[in-house]
């Protein structure tokens, strides 16, 4: 008799709560191996194929493409067993698993899958072959009542009317009051306690849901997958930290002139970004502060000893944060290709998980949309960002002429928890400094 194994929808790391079901990889009725990929999902992250854990046929899927779902919620139902696989090698193999084709665990997933989603209002899911679910039946919601003191007899010890009148017209029994004054006289803060009480045991009414009137025309898009998860985090960094924005234009000429001086000597090209990037992890290092991240439960900032360098990359599906690992240990060479590899993967959306997380600082080139400034929001929860705009001529007083050189703006926004404005700004001289004049960098390294 087989046995029917229900799969559900994985913790795939990084804190992710939910992901939206893209492609299904097998139909009902199909033979899948143990570690099959059955269903691509896009998370807030990436996109990911996921495999199952059992080997046998597909019964019933859970969720139609499009729709989202969250993690510990059902994916696919198998039927587990020799008697429902057909006789091919594959079905023999999987049959020669172990001892009744017991399904193992899938690697990276932990022995239980049914954490819920955390605060997340789950939508209605319908199978496309599964047997009606009857809920178990749910207790009736018991209203919280304030544990007062019986009643005591004699006289209330309370002098005061205007007390008195408190407690009448806010519905305290003072007789059920235990006075904190001398000899047990209640007093007016014993009243405003009791009131707070009975207040906070009154039901929350819900509040109503806000609906905007729909205009012809309109075009509603919904904030879910990457655009919901930036959406969440720039609103959560605006909500928590005390940013900062300073800013200084910068003569980028000696930078480019030594950019296409070094792409001439041959070998693999080096972006203006890798550039900007090394002269950031040279800034961090003189400058700590800005690699750091603040730790609200324990009230501590925390400095972090490696540098892992995110940069914004717009894509079809949003702007996403790559992260390159370790950046202070790459030369402009090796951070170029990294920028390289990381873009092409954002591009075709293919980057993992693990690939846009973890940053601990950000550079923002938003030059590349022609324009020239802007105050970066702060990738949570990291403590800075540094924002470049376009690199174009301009008038410039150079050795005390009026000449057209390369200019450059550069903004840095900053957690000013974790510096004072001196730090902020030394960092962003610094970094224009070395724009400006590469040989700085040198005598740093």
């Amino acid at each position: 008799m087989p046995q029917v194994m229900e799969f559900k929808l994985p913790d795939l790391g990084e804190g992710l709560t939910e992901a939206e079901i893209v492609r299904w990889l097998v139909a009902v009725g199909d033979v899948v191996e143990i570690d099959q990929p059955v269903v691509e999902v896009e998370t807030a992250k990436a996109m990911v194929e996921v495999p199952c854990p059992y080997g046998g046929v597909v019964t019933a899927r859970f969720g139609e493409e499009g729709t989202e779902l969250p993690v510990g919620a059902p994916l696919i139902t198998v039927a587990v067993g020799a008697a429902s696989l057909p006789q091919a090698p594959a079905a023999q193999a999987a049959g020669a698993e172990g001892a009744g084709n017991v399904p193992r665990p899938l690697i990276g997933y932990g022995e239980d899958h049914s954490r819920p989603a955390r605060r997340r209002r789950v939508r209605p899911v319908t199978a496309a072959v599964s047997a009606p679910v009857v809920a178990a039946p749910v207790a009736p919601a018991v209203p919280v009542v304030p544990v007062v003191p019986a009643p005591v007899a004699g006289p209330v010890p309370v002098i005061s009317p205007l007390v008195r009148k408190l407690a009448k017209d806010g519905g305290v029994d003072l007789r059920a009051l235990t006075g904190s004054g001398p000899e047990g006289l209640i007093l007016r803060a014993d009243v405003e306690a009791a009131l707070a009480t009975l207040r906070a045991a009154e039901p929350v009414p819900a509040p109503a849901p806000v609906s905007v009137a729909a205009v012809a025309g309109e075009v509603r898009i919904p904030l879910k997958g990457v655009r919901g998860a930036v959406a969440e985090k720039l609103s959560r960094s605006r909500r928590e930290i005390p940013e900062a924005t300073c800013w200084v234009d910068a003569d980028a000429t000696e930078l480019m002139a030594a950019r296409t001086a070094m792409n001439a000597a041959g070998g693999p090209k080096i972006s203006v970004l890798a550039l900007l990037a090394r002269i950031c992890t040279a800034a961090l290092a003189k400058y700590p502060e800005l690699n750091s991240t603040v730790d609200l439960a324990a009230k501590e900032i925390v400095r972090l000893p490696s540098v892992h360098l995110g940069f914004a990359a717009q894509t079809e599906r949003g702007l996403v944060v790559p992260v390159v690992r370790d950046a202070q240990t790459r030369n402009p060479e090796t951070l170029s290709a990294e920028f390289g590899r990381l873009t092409e993967l954002a591009r075709s959306g293919k980057l993992a998980p693990s690939d846009l997380t973890g940053g601990t600082f950000t550079l923002n080139n938003y030059g590349v949309f022609g324009v020239d400034g802007s105050t970066p929001i702060i990738n949570h929860p990291e403590a800075a960002m540094l924002g470049v705009g376009r690199i174009i001529p301009k008038p410039w007083v150079y050795r005390g002429e009026l000449a057209v050189r390369q200019v450059v703006q550069l903004s840095l926004t900053f957690d000013h928890r974790v510096c004072d404005g001196g730090t902020a700004g030394g960092f962003l001289r610094y970094v224009a400094d070395c724009v400006e004049s590469p040989a700085v960098l040198l005598r740093s390294l």
